[in-house]
């Protein structure tokens, strides 16, 4: 079968288009057919080696993927070959930017069914990435108030949705290319971070402050000042701390998404019945991945792109 790989750590040009042998799963995995891989900036942090994740060489990345199920394992249960399904994969082991891949059974739920299958991919981490973030992390609640800063990404797009449905007011700051977007996700307000500072722009003390953006550590710290006393501090940026405020009981957390079947679930429900919608701006052939790692070195990826074995 066709497979992207690392053979090590590098810039893009490490990635190979290649030959390899198809994988059997083990007990309690399956093997898909994979209709397609997420890019993520994470893989090209693995890629480079300045992510800390243990990956074993070669490694095919693409942790988030979609496909149909080809072969199952023994002790599986509730999945049979034929079925659509979608996973985020440990991200240690090997991805889905190949024609078949092996997933935990328990990482895979089935597919939304209101969009195509291969589109689908895009959507696990980074959905589940806004829902732990707002809810796991951030303990939202109806009725409270949340800042998202950067909220023009996919993440942040997703975020604005699931708090408007859980009753939250939103306020959204985003640059004049994504307003229309991020109003369209349902931002109650939106601040031009190009025009206003956002610490003169919001009026009322926040419940939330999430921060999706790679801002500098002096202004993430003076953000901390519009989150009301006992408030939470939710960051996505793994590579910088996020500030907190003892003294005002305001507590920080920094998120790595987790994977989460369960949630998983219900992110691709909320899918199905138009709650969320799924973002996918491009979609490129697998042998075209390396370029696109390229690109991501260079620092020209917006929105999200789907790999396409």
């Amino acid at each position: 079968m066709k497979a992207v790989r690392f053979h090590e750590v590098g810039g893009p040009e490490v990635l190979r288009y290649e030959e390899i042998g198809q994988p059997a799963p083990a007990a309690g995995q399956v093997r898909l057919r994979v209709a397609a891989s997420a890019f993520n900036a994470a893989d090209n942090g693995m890629r480079a080696g300045f992510l800390p994740i243990p990956v074993v060489l070669p490694h095919v990345p693409g942790y988030d993927v979609s496909g149909v199920v080809d072969a199952i394992g023994e002790g599986v249960d509730g999945f049979a070959v034929g079925d659509a399904v979608i996973g985020f994969l440990p991200m240690a082991e090997d991805g889905g930017a190949a024609e078949y891949a092996i997933a935990p059974a328990d990482a895979l739920v089935a597919a939304p069914t209101s969009v195509p299958l291969a589109d689908a991919a895009a959507l696990p981490s980074v959905a589940l990435t806004a829902r732990q973030a707002l809810f796991d992390d951030g303990n939202l609640e109806a009725g409270q108030r949340v800042l998202i800063v950067g909220a023009g990404g996919v993440v942040g797009k997703y975020a604005i949705a699931l708090a408007k449905r859980a009753g939250a007011h939103v306020i959204a700051t985003a640059s004049p290319r994504s307003a229309d977007a991020v109003r369209a996700a349902g931002a109650d307000e939106i601040i031009d971070h190009t025009e206003t500072g956002v610490v003169d722009a919001v009026s009322e003390p926040v419940d939330l402050l999430l921060n999706l953006a790679p801002i500098e550590p002096s202004e993430f710290t003076a953000l901390v000042r519009l989150v009301r006393d006992g408030g939470t501090v939710v960051s996505t940026t793994a590579w910088m701390p996020a500030p907190d405020d003892a003294e005002r009981d305001v507590r920080s957390v920094v998120v790595f998404v987790r994977s989460d079947a369960e949630r998983l679930v219900e992110l691709a429900s909320l899918v199905d019945s138009g709650d969320l919608k799924l973002e996918v701006t491009r979609r490129i052939p697998l042998a075209e991945l390396p370029a696109l790692h390229a690109e991501a070195a260079a620092g020209r990826i917006s929105g999200k792109v789907i790999v396409i074995p």
